[in-house]
């Protein structure tokens, strides 16, 4: 054990009396370990980003909303286009009809949650600011995982009597009671008052391209019973002589960004009662068998009019995640170029080391030396220079994730699991493409070795 002991002493020194010849040797092992650090850093984030937004959008969710026509008062339309107003007249639109039969009728669906969104503003003590209030019932939190801070939930009482309560989020807490506790305290909807019941706890809802999943920042806004909305706000699905002469600029509560929408002739018009229907499947793999039934039915149930859209969050996740492997795999397979090439270049300086240094290695043999040693002596180099340029690069590897995350905001996480591979696989860089050099050199011959200048 000494004797090995020994030899790897003469290797440290050997390492240390050509060190710029042992740092270029290093390089490529130091780049190629921090290369495959960053990468699968970059991929364990994109996997915690697509984890979160399945969070986000709840488990075995289906979303429904509605396709907003558009007015046109252009003479020259189309008579396909007109015939497709003209049909689209004959269909009620999302409505909590629907809800309720899909709820009743498909019994894959373990929950149902359909929502009501208002754009409007709220005031409290000379405070104002615009909000987003959207009438929803208790199956709504249970649906995206949200749980209560502190307060209560809508009671079915509140709920079938429209009662004026809500339950905000904590961003609206901080701003609007900042030095108390809101429970029990009103805040100003549009023109009604709304007691405050509840706080939900906050959540981190900054992902890339949360809106088109249907996710909406729940930390901003104010959520009341929907029948609240129906009754003191405004209840799209009743017709009345306003609505159809095209004068919806009234209503009781006003103040919401759809009072307005006769203004201009090419703006969007909502006749939907509701704006949107979340559909929870019990087992992701009654999906797809589920998202099929929910068409035909809505279909027949709006008059043959296609005027809504199924989508569903997790399948499109899914897919984000396997272009996403795809792509991680592509850069790990590029990074994991750079250790080859690092150990090729391993192999090649060593190789030239060998020819260098051949009287040594003849000095060596007519002292004793094996070629045993001399095959260990020059595996050892080899080991030593690519374990510590494996070492390098792991911190280099750690702060390239760290500035990639600052600089580009895309989330890097860096797991132990990379970093013992990325060790792993330099020193086994080291011994595989080390063992040529060091085999050449235990065959060269003592007597020509020591005659060699």
């Amino acid at each position: 054990m000494e004797r090995y002991i020994q030899i790897v002493n003469i290797a440290i020194e050997a390492v240390f009396a050509n060190r710029f010849r042992s740092i270029l040797t290093a390089l490529g092992i130091i780049f190629g370990v921090a290369a495959v650090i960053a990468m699968m850093a970059i991929g364990k984030g994109a996997q915690q980003e697509i984890l979160d937004q399945i969070k986000l959008v709840g488990v075995n969710n289906i979303v429904i909303t509605p396709i907003i026509e558009k007015n046109s008062s252009s003479s020259d339309d189309s008579e396909e286009g007109g015939g497709k107003t003209q049909a689209s007249k004959f269909s009620p639109g999302l409505s909590m009809k629907d809800a309720e039969s899909i709820m009743s009728v498909i019994p894959t669906v373990s929950c149902v949650s359909p929502e009501v969104i208002y754009e409007t503003f709220i005031v409290k003590d000379g405070i104002r600011s615009s909000a987003t209030l959207t009438g929803v019932t208790p199956d709504f939190f249970d649906v995206f995982n949200l749980t209560l801070f502190e307060g209560y939930m809508f009671s079915e009482n509140q709920m079938e009597a429209g009662s004026p309560v809500c339950i905000i989020g904590p961003t609206i807490k901080s701003k609007f009671f900042p030095s108390e506790n809101p429970i029990g305290k009103h805040i100003k909807c549009g023109n009604i008052w709304l007691k405050v019941i509840g706080v939900l706890e906050g959540r981190n809802t900054m992902v890339a391209g949360s809106e088109d999943l249907g996710i909406s920042n729940y930390n901003v806004n104010i959520y009341a019973p929907i029948q609240t909305l129906f009754l003191r706000y405004k209840d799209r699905s009743v017709v009345n002589a306003a609505t159809i002469h095209g004068e919806e600029g009234v209503f009781f509560g006003g103040d919401f960004a759809v009072f307005s929408s006769s203004s201009t002739s090419d703006e969007e018009t909502n006749k939907n009662q509701i704006d949107k229907i979340v559909v929870q499947v019990r087992e992701s793999s009654h999906i797809n068998a589920t998202v099929k039934v929910l068409k035909e039915m809505l279909v027949r149930k709006h008059a043959g009019v296609e005027d809504f859209e199924i989508r569903v969050p997790e399948l499109l996740l899914k897919q984000e995640q396997r272009t996403k492997d795809i792509f991680n795999i592509v850069l790990g397979a590029i990074a994991s170029i750079s250790l080859i090439v690092g150990g090729i270049g391993i192999m090649n300086i060593m190789l030239a080391s060998v020819m260098e240094r051949i009287r040594e290695i003849g000095v060596r043999r007519a002292t004793g030396a094996t070629r045993r040693d001399i095959v260990f002596q020059f595996l050892s180099e080899a080991t030593i220079i690519s374990i510590t340029g494996g070492i390098i690069g792991i911190f280099l590897g750690v702060g390239l994730a760290r500035v990639i995350m600052e600089i580009t905001d895309i989330l890097t996480i860096i797991s132990p699991i990379s970093i013992l591979v990325s060790f792993g696989v330099s020193a086994a860089v080291g011994i595989i493409f080390g063992y040529m050099p060091a085999q050449r050199a235990a065959m060269q011959d003592p007597v020509q070795s020591l005659r060699h200048d």
